[in-house]
Parts: C-alpha cells; structure tokens; sequence
C-alpha cells in the first residue's frame, strides 16, 4: 500500500481557527504524515501512478475536494465528495469537543474522561463515513481515516 508524504490544506476563504482547532490541525498533519497508508486503485480505463502521494483538500462548491498528486507533480486522481452525510458527525464532534475543552478547564479526570471516550466514539463514527464514502477511490486504513476526518472537520470550521 502507498501512502500520503506531503499534504496542504486550501484553507484561504476561511475564518482563522481557534487555537485548540489549529492544534487539533497540527497533530493531525503531524501523524499523518508518519505514518498512514493511502492507496489509489487501479480502474480499467485509465492507469494510476504510485505513490507516495501528495494530497490536497479543500472544499469547494459544498463539496469536499481530494487532489491527488505524485511527488513528481503528476496528476494521479481528483475526487469529490459531498458533505452531506459528514454535516452531523461534524457539528456532533464539535459539540463535544468544545464539552472537552471546558471540561478540562473545569472538571475531575473521572468525567474529563467520559467527554473524551464520547469524543472518541463521534470521531471513531466520522472516520468511519470517510472510509465508506472514500470506497472505490481510495483505500485507507483507520488510522488514517480518522486523521483525514479531523482535517475535514478543520476545514468545515468556516464552511
């Protein structure tokens, strides 16, 4: 399985991130890019080149855009996805995030920990309509999934 060495973020028509979605956004590119896997498949019609890959996302038109390239800058793929289905995992991950942030402001590790294993549980469901929606036009493990699903939700921030 390939995988993905650089990835950019088209974040330019959106309001600046707070600062726990901004380190959300680090650690997620940080991990990424040590380690995931992230495949092309082949189709029939047109032969794909082998990573490793350089994606980009952005959302664009109400759609969420995976710009797939080489790392010689060939074009390997281009896919978009709608938003609808991520819309309520997205707006529940933020509810609980924001319950985990005054959480540990304010509250005992006992329930600290409750937020955050509910936390776990909506980005667990997230990057799980990833993968089903990714099916068929990319193939990437969980891990990996969940990292791209925390991206998504930086970049549905200002959308």
């Amino acid at each position: 399985m390939s995988y993905i060495s650089h990835i950019e973020l088209d974040d330019r028509n959106l309001p600046p991130p707070t600062p726990e979605i901004e380190q959300e956004r680090k650690v997620a590119v940080f991990d990424l890019i040590e380690e995931n896997q992230f495949d092309l498949p082949s189709r029939k019609e047109k032969d794909i080149p082998d990573g490793p890959y350089h994606l980009g996302l952005a959302i664009r038109d109400k759609r969420l855009v995976f710009d797939v390239n080489t790392e010689g800058g060939e074009k390997a793929a281009e896919f978009h996805l709608s938003l609808s289905p991520f819309r309520q995992v997205v707006k529940d991950y933020y509810q609980i995030c924001e319950s985990y942030y005054t959480a540990v402001k304010t509250l005992p590790p006992s329930q600290i920990e409750t937020i955050d294993m509910a936390r776990r549980g909506i980005h667990n469901e997230g990057s799980r309509v990833l993968q089903e929606r990714l099916d068929g036009k990319a193939e990437i493990d969980t891990d990996t999934a969940r990292r791209l699903f925390t991206l998504i939700c930086v970049l549905h921030f200002g959308a």
